[in-house]
Order: structure tokens, then sequence, then C-alpha cells
């Protein structure tokens, strides 16, 4: 036997009254995160800024289908994303598909992707959020569309970065509050 494992287990086991409690998201609460990313998404912005701008429906769905997904799964993903195709004026389903693409790359990687911390989870939400918008634009090239720039992928770069604080503050929203009368 080794004693540096066994001492290993012996930590982990008086670490376990410091580990956090957290609540179960409700349905409300998810609702009120997504229709806040769809106003965040919706935001006039113009000039540079709208260049850096990541899809927040983008992340608060993968972040939703990650950590609960029984809560989360294509009909909201297709919801949202005809909502983001009407508010943008674009081709109806682009978006749509999109999210329903990042619910199943979540869902086939979601197992993996709960065993990290949010800022080993970020390059892995990277890659899923680079082919929500190879998506989109195979969509909108077969629509008529010409093909963006490079600067069209800084929402990537973005997305990616935003993921850790942005998962962070939904699962802190959901910390347990201490109880003042516990022992």
């Amino acid at each position: 036997m080794n004693p540096e494992r066994i001492k290993d287990d012996r930590s982990n086991k008086d670490n376990y009254f410091g580990q956090d409690v957290y609540v179960p998201a409700s349905n409300w609460f998810i609702a009120a995160s997504l229709v806040l990313a769809l106003i965040l998404n919706f935001l006039p912005l113009q000039g540079d800024i709208l260049i850096f701008r990541p899809d927040f429906v983008a992340i608060a769905i993968a972040h939703w289908n990650i950590n609960h997904p029984h809560k989360m799964g294509m009909n909201v993903a297709f919801g949202m994303g005809l909502l983001m195709d009407v508010g943008n004026t674009g081709i109806l389903g682009q978006h749509a598909l999109a999210y329903c693409v990042i619910i199943y790359l979540t869902l086939i990687f979601g197992r993996r992707l709960r065993l990290f911390n949010s800022m080993q989870q970020a390059p892995q939400i990277g890659l899923i959020l680079l082919i929500m918008q190879m998506v989109v634009i195979l969509v909108a090239i077969s629509g008529g569309s010409a093909l963006p720039d490079k600067q069209y992928f800084f929402a990537t770069v973005t997305g990616t970065l935003l993921w850790a604080p942005g998962s962070f503050l939904l699962t802190m929203l959901l910390k347990q509050k201490p109880d003042s009368d516990a022992l």
C-alpha cells in the first residue's frame, strides 16, 4: 500500500464538510437566465463592440445542458434559436439548428465536461461555440449569403473567455445560504 495515497484518502474525507452545497436550479431560474441572455444578445451595439459580443444564449444553453441536462432539451434550444432568428431578421432556423447542435455536443461530452472545473471546460466550450458558428455560416451560405471575414470568429474567443465567469456566476446564485440555526 502506498502511504501517500492513504493520506490523500483521509484528507478527502476530512474535506467533505468543507464542500459547497448547491440548490437545484428551478425552471424559473433557468428561464430567467435564458431571457437575460436573449436580452444581452439583442442589445443594440455598434462598431467594434458588436464584433466581440459573444452569443450569450449559446453560453447559457451550454451551461444549463452541462449542469442540468434533464431540464434543458432540444425543444428549448430550438425555441430560443427561433427567437434569435426572428430578432436578428436572419434565415429562419439557422440559430435553431446551431443551438440544437450545442445541445447534442454538450450531451455527448457532458459527463466528461462535468469532471473539469470551469477553467478547464473553457477550451472545450470554445470548440463547441466554433462548431456552432460554422453551422450558422453553412446555413447562411446555403441561403445565398457571402462568407464572413475572420472578425466573425472573435465572438468565439470572447465566449470562451466569458465561460468561466459566467459559469461561476450562475453556480454562485445557486449556492445554499448558511443556516443560522444549524449546529
